[in-house]
């Protein structure tokens, strides 16, 4: 059976799962990268790292705990009638690209045209944490967050702008420090209506993205 949890997901017989890594695992995995890299994993400046980074992980990846779905469920009906749109901005996040695992530190500014209900603002950041603190493409991410709002709020539009530099491009590769990225996704009204994407662009202090 430990074979078979071994193996990737599409080799393993149909309905079997495999099992996650235990901590122990996971820190026996980080000696063994010191190792590759060249270094002595017994030093003292070493020993207690792999414990450090698998806590480090933790706090990097805690999206795959969160269902963004839940987080957005709290809405509220009692709102006067406001039907203007909504918009957080600035929304700092730090996620990791899932081809290097190299961090995506960014912002994100995010609008959407109630229907009925609202939902506080915190979620709305909550949200963003939720799929940033993931293996991530800023383009997936910039679609996921502007979906999970649509699907559970049902308002009659969604914007989703995010600005991010990606450090697999500013410390290796090409190595272009001071490139920022800039991916947005709009639904309903923000897509369709012209004056209501301008708006909300001139609100969060950026041109159209290209």
């Amino acid at each position: 059976m430990d074979i078979l949890n071994r193996l990737p997901p599409g080799l393993l017989p149909e309905g079997t799962q495999p099992r996650p890594p235990t901590r122990e695992e996971a820190e026996a995995a980080v000696r063994t990268l010191i190792a590759w890299a060249g270094d002595d994993v017994g030093r003292e400046g070493l020993v207690d790292t792999p414990a450090r980074v698998v806590r480090a992980y933790e706090e990097f990846f805690a999206g795959y705990r969160a269902d963004p779905v839940e987080l957005l469920q709290r809405t509220f009906d009692e709102t006067d009638g406001y039907d203007e749109m909504v918009v957080l901005k600035d929304i700092r996040f730090e996620s990791h690209c899932e081809h290097h695992m190299v961090p995506i530190i960014g912002r994100v500014h995010v609008a959407y045209l109630p229907r009925q209900r609202v939902v506080g603002i915190s979620k709305l950041a909550r949200v963003v944490d939720a799929y940033a603190k993931r293996l991530q493409i800023q383009e997936k991410m910039t679609a996921q967050i502007a979906q999970a709002i649509d699907s559970v709020l049902r308002p009659e539009g969604v914007a989703v702008v995010i600005e991010a530099q990606h450090h697999c491009m500013t410390t290796r590769g090409v190595r272009k420090s001071g490139v920022a990225m800039v991916t947005s996704r709009m639904l309903g009204r923000f897509r369709s209506d012209p004056a209501v994407r301008r708006e909300f662009l001139s609100l969060v202090g950026g041109p159209a993205p290209g």
